[in-house]
């Protein structure tokens, strides 16, 4: 099963054009027109890496991963922009974005940060379940 993702941006066109090609590579993608939508989405499903467009109207990229990282600070952002900074990628990544890639990216090296962010996703799972499975055990007292 190919990584599942939520492509969040402002611009249907670009949405429609970036699920597409990532579809092609295996994908499972789920689109957000909105940072207000997407937070329902992550408030509901699970995803392997979450694409978030840094300049949006009502909610900016960066108020949307604050948000997302309330909801749960284990989720695998990525922010685009068409208008990088060293200081919006500085503040991104202090608030705990994965990575900041610059528009149009490049659909290789994007492909490889979500494939990063899918294996980072289930090591973090994986350290839950141990804790999870230690509390339980020392609980029983066996």
């Amino acid at each position: 099963m190919g990584e599942k993702i939520l492509l969040v941006d402002d611009e249907q066109d670009f949405l429609d054009v970036m699920s597409e090609r990532m579809r092609n590579r295996g994908m499972d993608v789920t689109t957000a027109i909105s940072a207000k939508e997407a937070l329902e989405r992550v408030k509901n499903e699970n995803f392997d890496a979450i694409i978030v467009d840094l300049l949006m109207p009502e909610m900016d990229g960066l108020e949307a991963l604050k948000n997302m990282k309330k909801i749960n600070s284990d989720l695998q952002v990525i922010l685009l922009t068409g208008h990088a900074t060293v200081e919006k990628g500085i503040q991104a990544m202090k608030l705990g974005a994965m990575d900041l890639l610059e528009k149009p990216a490049d659909m290789n090296n994007l492909t490889e940060k979500i494939k990063k962010a899918k294996a980072h996703k289930m090591i973090l799972v994986e350290r839950h379940m141990e804790e999870k499975i230690k509390k339980i055990m020392g609980s029983k007292g066996w």
